[in-house]
């Protein structure tokens, strides 16, 4: 199985476009209803890679199992765990999560990066040493108004491609 770089890529950038920003001075669960939106999208992906048992409650928390590879017999013998992959769909309450507009920079540079909705905000690698980390990378930003919302927006993207390269490729050998 080759990993689908692209496709974790692909899913944040959609779902960061999908305002989930939270509301601290709330009492219900989620703390906005709008967080809801991603969520029933995760259930229709699930759903749709074949994950027949995917659900959501009223809490907006999504849930589903994927099969084993591997007979229950053998998973007893094997003493395997089972491994519960967490993420939440909530944005910081700081700034709003309204028009995000993700960017995609293949192949970065080092150059800097002028985030074109705020030309003043510009990430260069003195600013900030661990982008050096990236060249050659790609990297996604927003465009500079909004933040991106990739925590942890970018954990529920690598969960969804993982759930689908599991249900589609049989042949991985997993408890």
């Amino acid at each position: 199985m080759e990993w689908n770089a692209f496709g974790v890529a692909e899913r944040l950038m959609r779902y960061v476009q999908i305002d989930t920003q939270s509301d601290p001075n709330s009492l219900s669960f989620p703390s906005t209803e709008k967080q809801k939106d991603l969520s029933t999208l995760l259930l229709q992906e699930l759903l749709a890679i074949g994950l027949v048992d995917a659900t959501m409650d009223t809490n907006g928390y999504v849930m589903a199992t994927i099969p084993a590879t591997i007979e229950q017999e053998k998973l007893n013998a094997l003493k395997l765990p089972v491994i519960c992959f967490c993420a939440h769909v909530d944005t910081a309450p700081d700034c709003s999560g309204t028009d995000v507009r993700p960017i995609l920079h293949q192949q970065y540079t080092g150059a800097p990066i002028v985030l074109p909705d705020d030309p003043a905000q510009i990430l260069t690698t003195n600013q900030y040493p661990y982008l050096k980390k990236f060249i050659g990378k790609s990297i996604i930003t927003a465009s500079g108004k909004t933040l991106l919302g990739a925590d942890d927006k970018a954990g529920v993207a690598i969960i969804m491609e993982m759930a689908k390269q599991l249900s589609t490729h049989t042949a991985i050998t997993h408890g």
